[in-house]
């Protein structure tokens, strides 16, 4: 499983929308890519307008291929991209350890 972790940066006062449209676009578009497992959204309390979208990912090049490549993603941009001040920061991560 590869965990997505992507550091966004909103349009200030757009929060509403940008929560609204982020719980849109992954209802309707991401969560249908192959490969998609599961998803987290964080929005920063001392910077409102930074958020941290997690996905999980069967494999990387679900996200890498299937995705940012398939005909999925231009639709996912047009939900969400519009919000960006800047774009996002993206990185892939691998379990090492967890809790129960």
């Amino acid at each position: 499983m590869i965990l997505e972790i992507a550091d966004i940066r909103i349009l200030p006062g757009k929060q509403a929308e940008f929560d609204a449209a982020i719980q849109h676009g992954i209802a309707t578009v991401a969560s249908r890519a192959t490969g998609f497992r599961g998803f987290k959204v964080n929005r920063g309390v001392e910077s409102p307008e930074r958020y941290i979208l997690m996905i999980y990912w069967q494999t990387l090049e679900n996200h890498t291929v299937d995705f940012r490549q398939g005909p999925l993603f231009p639709q996912w941009r047009a939900i969400v991209g519009p919000f960006f001040a800047a774009p996002p920061v993206v990185e892939h991560f691998t379990l090492v350890a967890k809790s129960d």
